[in-house]
Formats: C-alpha cells, structure tokens, sequence
C-alpha cells in the first residue's frame, strides 16, 4: 500500500509536471512573439495597411503572420487568446510552494539560524511578499510612465536586489532564492491578468462597438510583456537553484541572485538586437561569462559556520518525532555507515567536493532532519545509494522504512 509520504512525493512530482509543462509553453510563446515583434517588416508598407509583417517556414509549411499596431478594421471571427498558460504556471507554481515549503516548512522554509519564527508566521510573510511584489512593481510603472524606460529597469532592479537580501533574513538560503523566483514570476503573472488581457478585452470591446481603440492600450501591455521577456530568464535560474547548494548555502546567496538579473538582461538584449536586426552586440556574451564567473566565486567564499550552527541546533517539532521513534539509533548507524562519506560537509569520495544538494548526513540530529528523504531515496526506493556503491542491504532499507513509519509519519 502507498504511504502519505509516498503519495505526497507523487503529487509533489505531479504538480512539478503540470508547472514545467504550462512553464515551457508560457515562456515559449513569450520568447516567440517577442521575436515576432522585433523582428516584423516594415519597409515596404504591407498593402493590408498592418504595422509590419514577416514570412516564416517550419514544419514543411509556409506562414505570412501581420501584426496591427492597433487593431485590424474588424474584429476577426476566429481569435487565440494567450492567458492560460500564464495563469496555469502560476497556479501549479504556487501549489508547489505550499506543498514544498509551506507544508514543510520546518524543514526548507523556516531556518531558526536565520530567523527563529513559527510556521504561521514564515508562511504569512511569503504570501504578503509576493503581493507586495506586485503592488511595488505596478506602482513603480505608472510613476515612471512618462520617463526613460531604463530608469523603470534601474528602479525595479533595486527592489529585486531588496527583496533578494531581505528574503535571506528570513528564510533557508534555498526558500530565500526560490521566494525571489516567485516573487518575479508573481509580477510576470499579475501583468498578464491585470495589465495585459484587460487591456486587450478593451480594444476587443471597442471593434465590436465599431469605435477606434485607442493605441495606449497596446503600448501599456507591449511594455509589460517586454519586461517579463527580460525577467523570464532569471526567474528559471532561481527555480532552478534549489538544486544547487552553492548558490543558495552561500553567505552571498542574495549578491548571486541579484547578478543573475544582470545576467537575464545580457543574455535577453543579445536576442532581441538579434531579432530586431540591429547587429549582434557579441559583448553581452563577455559580459555574462564574467557575470558568471563571478557568481562561482562568490559561492566559494561562504564559510561552514553556518552549516555547523544548523547541525549543533536542538531538534524540536518533527525532527524530533523521528529522533524519539523506534529504531532510530539502528538507522542512525546505517546511514552514518553508508551514506555519510558523502553527505559530509568534506566528502569522503573522490570527485566530491561538497555534500549532494547540500544535504549533510553525520550526526543523528542530521539523520532526524532528512528523514523523509533517507525514506524516500534509500528506504521505499534505491535511489541512494547511487549504483548502491556503498552496498547497502536490503534488510537495512527495511529497518529504515520500518523507523520512519514507527514515527507516524508513514500513513
């Protein structure tokens, strides 16, 4: 029978599905007609009276796409809105949240060495942050609606830069950086429901009506969906990094995410001169290899203070369930016999020069804290060890499953 740790793997597996799917097909039309945009013809004129339009092949046929500046003189009869996918990646993302690191909080969220504060009131300040993103954000593009759109950028990177130190006051190094990957993908979102599809519903209302849109609406929402062209990059470096340990665990986690902005920007101008055929600015390349550069330097900086303050921590709550469970110094042994030469803070395998995922495995305290993982990965699966090079016995797996689900926590 399946386990509510078994399940709640699945479902976890499930919802990161349905968020990579919606994910891929939001930044793939996003990417698309971004490039479209830029990329259009003007000159000459399109006999049809559009703005611009552009010829393109693929899959063995031929489309002539054009693009209206405003609207065409009618509204056509068959029209394909793009919401969904936005609204879809949102959604599953934030189902992610809550089943990651608001429901496991006291593990990926809370980092009583950061900050020592109850489940309820983490989980309140990451729901209140990702709205306050939003209202800053919107704030900051009417009070800048008449000025250079660089400074827009500038004042929007300080907040980013703000938010990305301010989260590592308050959460794990790894909820710090995946929060400031939602609080972006969060503004991304909200200028798609708020901005972008009502201002479109407008221009839409007014061909039906038989009026003349006004242009400003498609400026606004042009501008909004040029940001988030420009914010699509960082945000997948920062849902990525809760696989990395060095750039969350640093000490310099919040310097690293703010250059990954910069380096969002680099990477994104090159394209879109690209597509514009304005040249191929090739420093950009230079500029992000440095950026790069310089964010693995940062990572190595960090001291194991930190990571030895987390360990020494007295267990409270659900680590401490799986402490005081029937067969925990049984399983303690085993994994300390065949998991931690990896699992260390100075691995013990060649190749190795920091614990996978950061995940340390060398004192009973660390065992009680992984105890879903140990399940997950060596006990209900044979996932670890890897190639089970450590050669870890089928009776040793049992003993494991059999603690966990003495601690209650099985189902």
């Amino acid at each position: 029978m399946y386990d509510l740790a078994v399940l709640g793997a699945w479902l976890e597996f499930a919802v990161r599905w349905v968020h990579v799917i919606t994910g891929i097909a939001w930044i793939g039309s996003s990417f698309y007609f971004v490039a479209l945009d830029l990329g259009l013809r003007r000159d000459p004129p399109p006999p049809s009276g559009a703005d611009g339009e552009e010829w393109q092949v693929h899959g063995g046929g031929f489309y002539h796409v054009q693009k209206y500046l405003v609207a065409p003189a009618a509204m056509p009869e068959h029209l394909t809105w793009f919401k969904w996918e936005s609204y879809a990646t949102w959604l599953s993302g934030f189902a992610m949240l809550v089943l990651v690191y608001y429901l496991g909080a006291e593990f990926y969220l809370v980092d009583a060495n950061v900050l020592d504060i109850p489940v309820w009131q983490a989980v309140l300040i990451s729901m209140a942050s990702l709205a306050f993103g939003w209202v800053v954000y919107n704030t900051l593009c009417k009070v800048f609606v008449e000025a250079d759109q660089t400074w827009l950028m500038v004042a929007l990177f300080a907040v980013l830069v703000a938010m990305a130190w301010g989260y590592t006051q308050v959460f794990s190094g790894r909820a710090a950086l995946l929060h400031l990957g939602a609080f972006t993908a969060t503004i991304m979102s909200a200028n798609v429901f708020f901005i972008i599809m009502p201002n479109q519903r407008i221009v839409v209302a007014d061909l039906k009506a038989g009026r003349r849109p006004d242009p400003k609406y498609g400026k606004i929402a042009k501008q909004r969906s040029t940001h988030n062209n420009y914010l699509t990059l960082p945000v997948l470096f920062l849902m990525l990094s809760n696989h990395y340990p060095l750039a969350f665990a640093s000490q310099y986690n919040w310097v690293i995410a703010s250059l990954v902005f910069l380096m969002g920007v680099t990477i994104r101008h090159w394209f879109n001169t690209h597509h514009a055929r304005k040249g191929n600015p090739h420093w950009t390349w230079g500029v992000t290899v440095i950026l790069f550069l310089v964010i693995a330097w940062l990572s190595t900086l960090d001291g194991r203070e930190g990571a030895a303050e987390a360990a020494e921590a007295p267990l409270a709550g659900t680590a401490l369930r799986y402490a005081e469970a029937e067969g925990f110094d049984e399983v303690t042994d085993i994994v300390l016999g065949r998991c931690s030469m990896c699992h260390a803070a100075e691995p013990n395998w060649d190749g190795l020069h920091w614990p996978p995922k950061g995940v340390r495995l060398e004192t009973p305290e660390d065992v009680a804290r992984h105890a879903r993982e140990i399940y997950l990965q060596a006990g209900v699966s044979h996932a670890m060890p890897p190639a089970n090079l450590s050669y870890m016995e089928d009776d040793e797996r049992a003993a494991i499953v059999a603690w966990f689900r003495a601690a209650g926590a099985g189902g």
